[in-house]
């Protein structure tokens, strides 16, 4: 028995799968099976977004830009407009503002393994609530329904994101706030790092943050997480000091997994402003844009093969 158990998860990691004992992707903690692993009726979705063109956007919003908004292109128009937020007072799934106003939030405990799914019904719920009303978590999805984020938004439009110094925007200016919502909003506040987009062309979902001791770039890719390692190992091996990183003050630190996709990690200079990175950040993009086209027509040298298995190994942390 023990073998035939061992065998399984093996076949389940070679084949891309979630074996009951590692961790759930959710971050809860949890291994698998004691989680979303636990339910046939509750799989977890390891990239939820796929499919749309925000998919790198909703990535970077959910997982490391502290506050932040943007408006939701719909394929049909309902009662309200829905902006899409990072997180809302005491983490709501979503919130309609006293002055009508409707969000949902990204940065939120999940009801099932598939985010879409829960967002797409949270999303369904600020179009008609009351204003003044927050939903603290996604309504559960009634019998046989299996609507998504995707069956909601245009699947190529594109999200504006703008970036907020704090959470003023939770609150209309003329309202007043209670206990509860002011210390939030003050908690709230007090754990946002410093944090800019990388605006450069060619650039996309890439933010400078300021964590303190020192700064990164992180950038969320939209490549397939081995097509995406193996190019920078081919940048990696070329020249003295290798092509990955973003040139002078920077060193490449790693890259972390966040639904279904890679998000590299670069420690920068902390003295320079986050501008300053633009210029090489879309240098690197098109390095690696080059780099992955050539993975078409020329394999992996040994030098890039061990390159690869090097950065793979590289996982970081955020915080």
């Amino acid at each position: 028995m023990a073998k035939r158990t061992a065998a399984k998860r093996k076949n389940q990691a070679a084949e891309g799968g979630i074996g009951p004992r590692q961790p759930c992707p959710c971050g809860s903690g949890k291994r698998y099976k004691a989680c979303h692993g636990g339910s046939a009726a509750d799989v977890m979705v390891i990239r939820p977004f796929e499919g749309l063109a925000v998919e790198t956007d909703l990535i970077a919003l959910r997982e490391f830009v502290p506050s932040a908004t943007a408006a939701l292109t719909l394929t049909e128009a309902g009662p309200r407009p829905i902006t899409v937020a990072t997180v809302l007072p005491m983490a709501a799934a979503a919130l309609v503002r006293t002055d009508g106003a409707a969000f949902i939030g990204l940065q939120v405990q999940t009801r099932t393994g598939d985010i879409s799914g829960d967002l797409a019904r949270a999303l369904r719920w600020a179009q008609t609530a009351e204003p003044g009303n927050a939903l603290s978590v996604a309504p559960a999805a009634a019998e046989g329904e299996t609507l998504r984020l995707q069956d909601l938004l245009q699947p190529e439009a594109r999200l504006e994101v703008e970036l907020h110094a704090d959470f003023s925007w939770w609150i209309p200016a003329d309202a007043e706030q209670n206990s509860d919502v002011a210390l939030s909003l003050e908690r709230a506040n007090a754990a946002i790092m410093p944090t800019e987009p990388v605006v450069a062309e060619g650039v996309h979902a890439a933010y400078w943050v300021d964590a303190g001791d020192k700064a990164h770039v992180r950038w969320v890719r939209p490549e397939p997480e081995e097509r995406l390692l193996a190019a920078l190992a081919r940048l990696a091996v070329r020249g003295e000091h290798g092509e990955h990183d973003l040139g002078e003050g920077s060193r490449f630190a790693g890259s972390f997994r966040a639904h279904g996709l890679l998000v590299p990690v670069w420690d920068v200079d902390r003295e320079q402003h986050s501008k300053e990175w633009a210029q090489p950040t879309a240098a690197l993009g098109e390095r690696l844009s080059a780099a992955l086209a050539s993975l078409d027509t020329e394999p992996l040298s040994e030098a890039e093969r061990r390159s690869r298995d090097g950065l793979r190994g590289r996982q970081v942390t955020l915080r």
